[in-house]
């Protein structure tokens, strides 16, 4: 933990304090986040994407998404922030308690993944600043109360854009995510096999059966075969060392790779430069 922080964790809600200046770090997010900001600022960044949150601020960050997160102090006010994870566990349990009669099936999955919610809202300061108490790690709420403030947080976002069902149950028909667009746009990064499958929304049983009626290759080797078709495109254009292509398209290491480009299209990497 870096230093000067202090963080209460409640299951799957924890408040964030920190005392540096600002506090930087990077990560892919497993879950989908809710944020509010007490106080202080919150940079958000997403490839180009960009937003600053600050007091009263709320937004929804979509998992499978990575994101740097900057935490700093503004107008003298120290960073403080209240993150609600929903995890794919909570979200079935939610799912399987609606009424599916009134669900939204027209509803789409937005390609936007840093959702700002909009400010003012009473249902969201009331949620959030009722559980500001618990910022005193002398006051422990009990999981009962969790497990309430995070059903209440899942109302404030499908009430806020029905278009976010589909984000949040993407596991379930007509909004399960298409496997194999996922991996067309994630095929060079770094994912386990049970990643992909959280991030697309299932088990990782269900992972492998949804991916034997897309392809008769396996999901490894079906990776492997497109970061090759990748690194082929690349070196066909000569512009980058073959050290380079390897790690840009997702391989670990350098011999791999040639054996595999060579056993896949009969010449080694060096002969495509």
């Amino acid at each position: 933990m870096p230093q000067g922080v202090n963080i209460l964790q409640y299951s799957d809600v924890f408040f964030a304090m920190y005392t540096d200046n600002a506090v930087s770090c990077t990560h892919r997010n497993h879950t989908h986040v809710m944020v509010y900001m007490i106080s202080g600022e919150l940079e958000i960044k997403e490839g180009k994407e960009r937003i600053c949150l600050h007091r009263g601020d709320c937004a929804f960050i979509r998992k499978d998404i990575s994101v740097q997160l900057t935490k700093r102090n503004y107008q003298d006010e120290q960073f403080k922030a209240i993150f609600m994870a929903f995890s794919t566990r909570f979200l079935r349990d939610f799912y399987g308690r609606l009424d599916k009669a009134d669900l939204p099936e027209e509803a789409r999955r937005s390609n936007v993944n840093i959702y700002r919610l909009p400010s003012g809202r009473p249902d969201i300061e009331s949620l959030f600043k009722s559980m500001s108490p618990y910022f005193d790690a002398r006051i422990q709420p009990a999981a009962e109360i969790i497990q309430l403030k995070l059903v209440e947080g899942m109302y404030i976002l499908l009430n806020t854009d029905k278009n976010l069902y589909a984000s949040l149950f993407d596991f379930a028909t007509p909004w399960k995510i298409d496997i194999l667009d996922f991996l067309e746009k994630n095929y060079m990064k770094e994912l386990t096999i049970g990643e992909i499958a959280n991030y697309t929304g299932r088990s990782l049983s269900s992972f492998k059966r949804d991916f034997k009626l897309c392809s008769s290759l396996t999901p490894q080797k079906w990776l492997i075969n497109r970061r090759l078709e990748a690194a082929r495109d690349m070196l066909a254009q000569g512009k980058r060392k073959i050290s380079e292509v390897c790690y840009a398209v997702g391989f670990k290491n350098v011999s791999h790779f040639s054996r595999a480009y060579k056993e896949t299209f009969g010449i080694p990497p060096t002969a495509a430069v």
